[in-house]
């Protein structure tokens, strides 16, 4: 069946429409102020990457000449105007909220922004002398011809534009550029007896730029930065050595075309007009600033030590009970199946698991794959030291990580340089499957203990993102993880597997298949339910399926975080569909699926959202969950998400989010609240019921 475009949402609209119900988070005077700057910062951050990759993307397709419509029915050229006009309206509201909402209520608890005509005496002469040493020897002013190329500058660096009277008899306008380099603070520090008062670094470079510009009338400064296109991919067909193509393509990044100007407030037209002749951009393409650029900046401030009564309350990750520290994760394993729900489960027991393989002198081998990594991976050192104790050791890196190709390049370098067989995926896809297998020595044969994973391999996001872990001996799911490491670095057909489904073959059809069971199952008279947790759903086929399974009378409820380009509750289409979306302090990132079938339950985790891009054009695993425990515990998650009246939105079928609120007599439903408690209240009771631990005194030199 075509796709209809009254049946779905545009992808681009729908992804802006999530980024401001991040910023109704920065808009919520029951959060703590420093928690509403962190997502105001957010917001700027995420409209940067759509900007860079989304919007670059569409531009390349408008001077491609590309004229055809998505599924929602919009042109390119139509998007890019919607997108423009949602922007603008964004950035009113991200810029109220500073200026009007949170910087007026900061002031008040002692963090204020400073400009130089509210400064002290003393103040000033600090602020003279941070100039005089820290700034103006760095800083490097560029003369601007008109008529000459313009300088190169970075994408989303920041930048002055300073406009300077013309030579008597000249009638040219004469400009200069004065990129503020990134290794400087973008706030400085203004000392003061109480709270903590900054100064922009823009602001206080135009306080001085007498200083840069001696004897010069200076008619206008303006900050500015630009967005690059980085939307570029390596023509892999072609790369003999995929490593180096990807050093070309960062390179490349760096000179791409320009796609937005962000501007200081109030340019003149001649200032403007410049800008925008030299950067090749149109009217649309330029977006003013009331305040100051680069929101994403404040994140940093809003993370500082100190002013914990401007913070949430921290919600440390829990030591699961059950796998304690003195035992080792492959005796445990051995037992059982473990299952961690992250953060509120520490990610720790997954970071020992890997560890604990490189000391133990029965693990033969090791196979990972890595797509992002911390900047100081445990991991990835713990990888390079079983290579260099003789174990035999594979990692496959994704050297096309979005935005961590130079460091995933830099992994993969240290770490084939200590003796690990890298591998760089697999040409024309991404890999971005989670799995880690550890094959180890025991005396009943060779056994294989294995982690599947939601979320990266990483110890500092783990902290900050929702996701699964689950960690088998499972012959079946070894084996099948075996077969798909095989796939992947070798030669390999694609296997029929055991337990797993594997994208991009076979795991569109797997899902479509259990849709189409619960549709069967309900034709026939049977419950038939559908629950769903991802970040994505805008894959056409399997959004026409759920209509599809909808008009049978399926019961299907959708926790979708972000992009949503199926429409809900629409009378005759999708009637019996949700669809709701949770913003909370973490990251919803994990994708859990449930099907009904028939009362013999199908719970399965997934690295995949239910978008093209993960279906067709990347490496991803379906993993079912079968021990009793575990799909309990994943049911259990998947409800009390949409159980949630606190944090969580209903998508309305005309694309607006309603917020929800629990009914008069009915019990406030936090999700992440409910999970974090859980937690600690499973530490409590394992800790209460070991009971009080006796160690004796002993005499020096006894032994215990």
């Amino acid at each position: 069946m075509a796709p209809k475009a009254d049946r779905f949402f545009n992808r681009e609209l729908s992804w802006l429409a999530f980024n401001r119900r991040v910023l109704e988070e920065a808009q919520d005077a029951s959060l703590p102020l420093l928690e509403r700057l962190k997502f105001l910062a957010i917001t700027s951050s995420n409209l940067d990457e759509f900007f860079m990759i989304r919007v670059g993307g569409l531009q390349q397709l408008r001077a491609q000449g590309w004229d055809g419509a998505d599924a929602s029915g919009l042109t390119v050229k139509e998007q890019l105007a919607e997108i423009g006009q949602a922007v603008r309206g964004l950035m009113a509201d991200q810029y109220a909220c500073l200026l009007n909402g949170l910087e007026p209520r900061l002031a008040e608890q002692g963090i204020r922004r400073m400009d130089r005509g509210s400064l002290t005496p003393e103040q000033d002469g600090y602020v003279e002398a941070v100039f005089e040493h820290e700034i103006f020897p760095i800083i490097t002013p560029m003369a601007v011809d008109i008529e000459e190329p313009f300088p190169l500058l970075p994408g989303l660096g920041l930048n002055l534009c300073v406009r300077l009277k013309a030579v008597r008899g000249a009638e040219l306008p004469r400009f200069a550029v004065i990129p503020l380099p990134r290794g400087l603070a973008r706030f400085v520090t203004v000392p003061t007896d109480a709270g903590f008062h900054y100064l922009p670094i823009e602001d206080l470079v135009t306080a001085y730029l007498d200083r840069v510009f001696p004897g010069e009338p200076i008619l206008e400064c303006i900050p500015f930065r630009i967005t690059r296109n980085a939307d570029l991919s390596v023509a892999e067909d072609a790369a003999s050595d995929l490593l180096s193509q990807m050093k070309e393509v960062l390179t490349e990044r760096k000179r791409s075309p320009c796609i937005r100007l962000e501007i200081g407030d109030k340019p003149s037209d001649i200032l403007l007009g410049f800008l925008r002749s030299a950067l090749d951009l149109s009217d649309q393409e330029v977006y003013p600033a009331p305040g100051p650029l680069d929101l994403a900046a404040f994140y940093r401030l809003a993370s500082m030590t100190g002013f914990d009564h401007l913070k949430i309350e921290d919600w440390p990750p829990q030591a699961p009970p059950d796998l304690p520290p003195q035992e080792p994760m492959v005796d445990v394993l051995a037992r059982r199946n473990v299952l961690l729900y992250h953060p509120y489960d520490s990610f720790d027991p997954v970071v020992r698991f890997i560890e604990e393989a490189v000391n133990d002198p029965n693990v033969l081998a090791i196979k990972q794959i890595l797509y992002r990594t911390s900047e100081n991976s445990p991991v990835v050192a713990a990888l390079a030291r079983a290579a260099d104790r003789g174990k035999h050791v594979t990692v496959v890196v994704e050297l096309k990580a979005r935005f961590d190709e130079a460091r995933n390049i830099g992994w993969a370098t240290a770490l084939e340089h200590a003796g690990v067989q890298i591998i760089y995926g697999l040409k024309g896809l991404k890999t971005h499957a989670k799995i880690c297998i550890i094959v180890r020595r025991e005396p009943g044969g060779i056994r294989r203990y294995v982690h599947f994973g939601t979320g990266n391999y990483n110890e500092k996001t783990a902290r900050l993102y929702s996701d699964i872990s689950f960690m088998t001996s499972d012959e079946d799911y070894g084996a099948d993880a075996s077969s798909f490491f095989n796939t992947i670095t070798g030669y390999s057909q694609p296997v029929r597997y055991r337990k797993i489904e594997a994208a991009p073959i076979g795991l569109r059809d797997r899902l479509l298949d259990l849709i189409q069971n619960e549709i069967e199952r309900c034709k026939q008279g049977q419950p038939a339910r559908i629950m769903a947790k991802l970040n994505s759903l805008a894959d056409p086929e399997l959004i026409q399926k759920l209509y599809e399974a909808s008009k049978a009378g399926v019961k299907i409820e959708l926790n979708v975080r972000g992009i949503c380009c199926l429409r809900p509750g629409v009378p005759g289409l999708s009637d019996h569909i949700t669809v709701i979306s949770i913003l909370d302090r973490f990251l919803e990132h994990s994708r859990l699926f449930y099907f009904h079938n028939g009362g013999e339950e199908l719970v399965f985790i997934s690295s995949a959202d239910w978008m093209p891009r993960n279906l067709d054009r990347r490496v991803e695993l379906l993993v079912p969950v079968e021990d009793p425990e575990g799909r309990a515990r994943l049911v259990s998650i998947l409800e009390t998400s949409l159980q949630d009246n606190v944090k969580a939105r209903r998508l309305r079928p005309d694309g607006t989010h309603e917020r929800l609120s629990a009914p008069a007599k009915q019990k406030a439903v936090r999700s992440q609240e409910v999970f974090y408690r859980r937690a600690v209240e499973t530490a409590r009771a394992a800790a209460s019921a070991s009971g009080p631990v006796f160690e004796p005194h002993r005499p020096a030199g006894a032994q215990p």
